[in-house]
């Protein structure tokens, strides 16, 4: 007779028996229903018998209270970044490069592979039991997420089988579909909850929930790829070892394939761009493995990167679509800027419905009228843009032209001489006081949480505020009253604000939205007026041309403004509502002084802009783009041709892990 635990055994294996079919081999044998039975047949007897609840339980994928913040692991083994080839003709070459490392001319065995663009991350099993999970992290450590990846059903918590190395370490991807990103996002539009912009933030997101109740209502996916450390079993081939885990339950890309030679390696890669708007799931490119592991070790590996594997990158994605209509945006300094509004149209990974035409020069240039077929390009997949008009059904549709007034305020706009830009010059405009304000309580300037685009709007919409300075005098109860608002959410408003009245000078100067004047610009005011807004009021139009990277034009601007009694008023009123600039510390280390640094690609440790303020704080300075005085590049995730650049210029790169070594020898 079967026991309570022979029972709860059973139920588990037949589980774990349909995960297998389902997620793995993608090939149900029973209906969602009656997995759906079976799961509350198990839920049951394991309420009416609590000391047998494994944690291993399917039922046991959530539970675990949410965390305080994620605990850092190191990894055994780093996880490595992968070199990238951005051509056919580099895919070439890489082959001929191991033909080299391996000392051979025979035809070379690869593990080809889609490159998902989701989140990298490790999955440790220890005797069947997954028992830790990590991010990549840095490549030599990672936050420990265990309890959220429990939460994704296409991972077994247990091993199938009983043929399992003693400890399993797997990388692999976390993603999502695109089907199901798409049912995700409409859920957030019903439940009035921001929308993802993409499948690969939406499940970054997931997996950093503190609270993993909030992860398990996420479709999240997972394929695995690539060995850590393994004990317990030794495998000749990355084919085997695929082979072996994916029949220990571990979902594997079934579009993996051995392939032999540049020419198939090439073929390869090829197809799968030809067919990547077919696949379900998002992919930026193809990776190309050796497939013995005795070549791999003997082609060895660089310091971020293994020799024995490169990335092969896709060209920009480029689709068609039909514009709606042309209207026009009134930016914070007048700037009048054409954005197409396209037929909504699915490309790398964002559904685009509005593009910048940047000016009437570039409409005129490209010759764009509405109701074009456009052909549409996300270079690098990031700002999509227009690159040329496919056909149009009308010969005589009219060119679009800036209209002569501002569509806000109806006031005359002009286009100024040497200025591609047409601007509105009413100070007093809607859109422009809009567009200041927003700027003012952004993140890298006043960073007031909470005063949103839309409470913004209403605030001006309402009359609430009608200059800057009058963000400081906000009369709560009038606050709580705003659509969407209550008294708790005025209440966190208002400590916002206050909170960012003591502010750096560089930051409230940013925040003003001179023209020209960039964060990079107003910390180089910073140090000329060390924190003195009085004398920079004062400043000469000849006293800023004479300090570094601030030219003619940069100089009329900051004077100019100034010259407005009601920029200088502005101010006042700031600081007699309580807004205090705080001085500028001297630099306890001028370790880095006489260097500069400029950043490229994605810094995994540490945001750029604290790895900006480093810098400075240690006596350096940093830069957009490279120049023959910049010394040091610092290269992060996905570098792009500034490091091909910066080698041409004997520039030293370093990357995220020595710059952060640099930091702390200062």
């Amino acid at each position: 007779m079967k026991t309570i635990l022979d029972k709860l055994n059973e139920l588990k294996l037949s589980l774990e028996k349909h995960n297998y079919h389902y997620y793995v081999l993608d090939n149900p044998i029973i209906s969602d229903k009656e997995w759906d039975d079976l799961f509350k047949k198990l839920q049951k007897l394991e309420d009416e018998n609590p000391t047998l609840i494994d944690k291993d339980s399917p039922t046991q994928r959530v539970g675990a209270k949410p965390l305080a913040g994620f605990e850092t692991v190191a990894h055994r083994t780093p996880m490595l970044s992968l070199s990238n080839a951005m051509d056919n003709e580099e895919l070439s070459l890489f082959n001929d490069r191991i033909k080299k490392l391996l000392e051979t001319e025979s035809k070379i065995e690869y593990m080809a592979e889609p490159k998902l663009d989701g989140i990298g991350v490790e999955l440790i099993y220890q005797n069947g039991i997954f028992i830790k999970g990590l991010t990549r992290g840095n490549g030599f450590e990672g936050e420990d997420i265990t309890q959220n990846l429990r939460t994704i059903k296409s991972m077994p918590l247990k091993l199938l089988g009983s043929d399992f190395p003693s400890l399993l370490e797997v990388r692999g991807e976390v993603f999502i579909k695109k089907n199901e990103f798409n049912d995700l996002n409409k859920y957030q539009i019903e439940q009035g909850l921001q929308v993802f912009a993409n499948p690969r933030n939406a499940a970054a997101g997931s997996l950093r929930q503190l609270d993993a109740k909030i992860t398990s209502k996420r479709p999240l996916s997972l394929n695995c790829y690539e060995p850590g450390v393994i004990k317990g079993k030794d495998y000749q081939t990355h084919e085997d070892f695929l082979i072996h885990i994916k029949s220990l339950g571990l979902p594997v890309n079934k579009m993996i394939k051995k392939v032999t030679g540049t020419k198939s390696i090439i073929n390869y890669h090829n197809a799968l761009e030809l067919n990547r708007n077919n696949l379900n799931y998002e992919i930026d490119g193809t990776v190309f493995k050796l497939n013995k592991y005795i070549e791999r070790e003997k082609a060895g590996s660089r310091s971020r990167s293994p020799r024995w594997a490169i990335a092969g990158k896709f060209k920009a994605q480029q689709v068609t679509s039909k514009i709606i209509n042309i209207s026009v945006q009134v930016g914070r300094t007048g700037a009048l800027t054409p954005v197409a509004k396209v037929k909504p149209v699915y490309v790398s990974g964002v559904t685009v419905t509005n593009i910048t035409l940047h000016n009437q020069d570039e409409i005129n240039r490209k010759d764009i009228r509405i109701g074009d077929s456009v052909l549409i390009e996300r270079s690098g997949d990031v700002i999509p843009k227009i690159v040329k008009v496919v056909s149009r059904e009308n010969e005589n549709s009219p060119k679009f032209q800036i209209d002569s007034s501002c569509p806000t305020c109806s006031q005359p706009s002009v286009k100024l001489k040497d200025e591609a830009i047409t601007r509105c010059l009413n100070p007093s405009c809607a859109a422009k006081l809009k567009g200041r304000i927003q700027h003012f309580c952004s993140k890298l300037a006043m960073n007031i949480e909470g005063l949103g685009v839309k409470i913004i709007e209403q605030l001006i919409d309402s009359q609430l505020i009608k200059r800057i300075d009058e963000i400081f005098t906000i009369d709560k109860e009038k606050l709580s009253k705003l659509e969407g608002l209550g008294k708790k959410s005025a209440q966190n408003i208002i400590e916002s604000i206050n909170a960012s009245k003591n502010t750096s000078f560089s930051r409230f100067v940013y925040a003003l939205g001179i023209r020209n004047v960039g964060e990079h610009t107003a910390k180089i005011l910073e140090k000329k007026y060390e924190g003195d807004l009085n004398n920079f009021i004062e400043s000469t139009e000849e006293e800023l041309i004479n300090l570094d990277e601030i030219g003619e034009i940069v100089a009329k601007s900051i004077v100019s403004f100034w010259k407005n009694d009601e920029n200088k008023s502005s101010v006042k009123n700031c600081l007699s509502s309580g807004v205090r600039i705080i001085k500028p510390k001297k630099s306890l280390s001028n370790h880095l002084s006489e260097t500069i640094f400029v950043f490229t690609g994605t810094l995994e440790l540490m945001n750029r802009n604290d790895a900006k303020k480093s810098v400075e704080d240690a006596g350096g300075d940093t830069k957009s783009a490279l120049t023959k005085n910049t010394t040091h590049l610092v290269a992060g995730k996905n570098a792009g041709s500034k490091v091909e650049k910066a080698k041409n210029m004997s520039i030293t790169i370093l990357s995220e892990e020595k710059f952060i070594e640099l930091l702390k020898n200062s």
